[in-house]
C-alpha cells in the first residue's frame, strides 16, 4: 500500500486506498455477506471480525439531498452552491457524499447517480458522484 491517507485509520485505509486508485471499495462480511460503510473492525450486522474489501458498481440511488447555499466554512465560499446528499449504492449502503458535475444543482430524489473521483488541492481523493 502507499502512505496512509491523512482520513485513514487501521480500518478504512484501503478504502482510501482503492479512492487514489479510482474504485469504490467497500467492507463484506465473510460470515453474513453484508455489506458496510463506513468502514469498521466488525461487521455491524452480525458482530463478526471477519471481513473482506469488494469493489463497488459506484452506480446508486439519490435518498435525499440538500442544497448548501451558505459555506459552513471559509474554505467553502468558493464552492457554493453545493450538494450534499444521502445516496443508496447499488450493493446496499448509504453514503453522505457530494453530487458534483453537469446538471448537479438539478438533483432530484430518486435520481441515478455513478461514482465520480475528485481530488482536491491537499492531494486527497474523494468519492463523489455524478448524475447518471
Amino acid at each position: 500500500m502507499t502512505e496512509m491517507s491523512r482520513h485513514a485509520n487501521g480500518d478504512s485505509d484501503p478504502y482510501w486506498e482503492g479512492a487514489r486508485q479510482r474504485r469504490l471499495l467497500f467492507q463484506k462480511c465473510k460470515g453474513c455477506g453484508s455489506v458496510q460503510f463506513p468502514p469498521r473492525h466488525h461487521c455491524a450486522a452480525c458482530w463478526e471480525a471477519d471481513l473482506d474489501w469488494s469493489e463497488s458498481s459506484g452506480k446508486g440511488v439519490v435518498e435525499s439531498f440538500t442544497i448548501v447555499h451558505r459555506a459552513p466554512l471559509a474554505e467553502f465560499r468558493d464552492r457554493v452552491p453545493y450538494v450534499v446528499a444521502s445516496v443508496i449504492v447499488e450493493e446496499g449502503p448509504r453514503m453522505l457524499t457530494n453530487i458534483v458535475g453537469e446538471g448537479a444543482l438539478e438533483v432530484q430524489v430518486g435520481a441515478r447517480v455513478k461514482a465520480s473521483f475528485v481530488s482536491g488541492a491537499d492531494g486527497e481523493t474523494l468519492p463523489q458522484f455524478v448524475l447518471a
